[in-house]
């Protein structure tokens, strides 16, 4: 079974909105309005241009299932992941999708740390990095608002080496 990252393609924006914008996704997301397609295309030719930010796309057997975004804050040590699934994705592939994106995190770009945050309520999100080896390393109160309430922000952290042990553990 073939689980990969590629960089994302203009042909994918629609795939990639469609995810985005389908609710059971946009309610994670900080911003939570629906994203225009001239949104998207902007922020798409944007990120073009950012060496530190890799778009890419999940790949399970060939067929587009996810979206990662992996933004280094300082070129070859230190990155915030963001990811989703497309709705229709079977259960198990946010696990592939983590495997595959942490894997081109650590070993292909050589990263230090990947960091990750979630809203308080995605509790979801919150046991999935936990599961993954991740360590909680702030709650932040009140930091997000989301134009009707505040909500707090876990912020985790993964560093090279807790993922390699992680690796060994599994195999």
């Amino acid at each position: 079974m073939s689980a990969t990252v590629r960089a994302m393609r203009e042909d994918d924006l629609v795939s990639v909105l469609s995810w985005r914008n389908h609710p059971d996704v946009r309610r994670f997301m900080y911003t939570q309005h629906e994203i225009t397609a001239s949104e998207h295309r902007r922020w798409f030719e944007n990120s073009q241009g950012n060496p530190a930010r890799n778009l890419l796309i999940f790949e399970h057997e060939t067929v587009p299932l996810g979206f990662v975004n992996i933004t280094q804050s300082t070129l070859g040590h230190i990155a915030d992941w963001g990811f989703y699934l497309a709705p229709e994705a079977p259960r198990g592939t946010g696990q592939l999708l983590a495997n595959a994106a942490l894997s081109f995190a650590f070993q292909t770009l050589g990263l230090h740390k990947v960091c990750g945050q979630a809203l308080a309520f995605n509790e979801r999100s919150i046991r999935f990095h936990l599961r993954l080896g991740f360590s909680q390393e702030a709650d932040l109160r009140d930091q997000h608002y989301d134009g009707e309430r505040y909500h707090s922000v876990i912020h985790f952290g993964l560093l090279h080496n807790e993922w390699q042990a992680n690796q060994r553990d599994t195999v």
